[in-house]
């Protein structure tokens, strides 16, 4: 176990979903109290007779689930994914107590529309999100003031991890539109959908979605890439730092699934 027990829970896994070769989901029972806002990320952690190996990992898991879920990547020469790929229902891992992280919803602003743009796993903190939203939809707690849209990008559609809940989600609900698009659609030939990178593709949506700097929070999670270049493309159209929110994922550093 890692120095001092008190700071961490040993989790244990009861739930895995296989995504493709390198992609996939765990469901995992915290083993204690563990508070967070949806966004928010988890540090994640796997004990080893070379050490203790931690990242963090944006929350699938809306905060009412009892279960925490992650959408791991595996990075074949990262210091933690090999080894939590390997694990299985019934294996534990460390969890510290304490959530962190800024993705959080933002309900400050003022803004009515929120621009959320991800690259595979980045899509975590929006399903948090929208479990969240949606629960309190059905619970009458929430009106659909605010309004999601949600461009989700990966290289094949197999790799959107939660097309098919959010699709659900979006066809039942009028506060979330929901885009998933795929960049090696020739290595995809069963997809119809919307094709091209998030990078290439948000200036379309956002116009079409009538999202301005004046009406609309924007949300970036995933590749540093990606993030770099929306980042540029939405400050050019007027957006400032205040409202864009950001998570990278780098390899071997704070954010990334490594």
């Amino acid at each position: 176990m890692p120095h001092s027990t008190d700071n961490f829970y040993r989790a244990r896994i009861l739930e895995r979903r296989e995504i493709s070769d390198n992609l996939w989901v765990i469901r995992a029972d915290p083993s204690g109290d563990f508070n967070f806002v949806a966004g928010q990320y988890a540090t994640v952690g796997v004990q080893t007779p070379e050490g203790h190996f931690e990242r963090p990992y944006s929350i699938v898991s809306a905060p009412h689930e009892p279960l925490l879920e992650f959408f791991f990547e595996l990075v074949p020469q990262g210091h933690l994914t090999p080894r939590l790929y390997a694990f299985r229902p019934g294996d534990e891992f460390t969890i510290r107590k304490k959530a962190k992280g800024r993705l959080t919803f933002d309900s400050d602003s003022g803004h009515k529309n929120h621009l959320l743009i991800a690259t595979v796993t980045g899509v975590a903190p929006y399903v948090s999100y929208t479990r969240s939203f949606y629960k309190d939809w059905k619970d009458k707690k929430f009106g659909g003031e605010h309004r999601l849209f949600l461009l989700d990008g990966a290289s094949r559609s197999r790799e959107l991890g939660y097309r098919e809940e959010l699709e659900r989600i979006a066809a039942e609900v009028p506060w979330l539109t929901y885009v998933p698009t795929v960049s090696r659609p020739w290595e995809d030939s069963t997809w119809k959908g919307e094709t091209g990178r998030v990078d290439d593709l948000i200036r379309k949506y956002a116009d079409q979605w009538n999202l301005t700097p004046e009406s609309a929070t924007a949300y970036l999670c995933g590749n540093p890439g990606m993030i770099e270049n929306v980042t540029g493309i939405l400050q050019r159209r007027g957006w400032n730092e205040k409202a864009i929110r950001r998570e990278a994922f780098f390899k071997d550093a704070p954010g990334h699934q490594a």
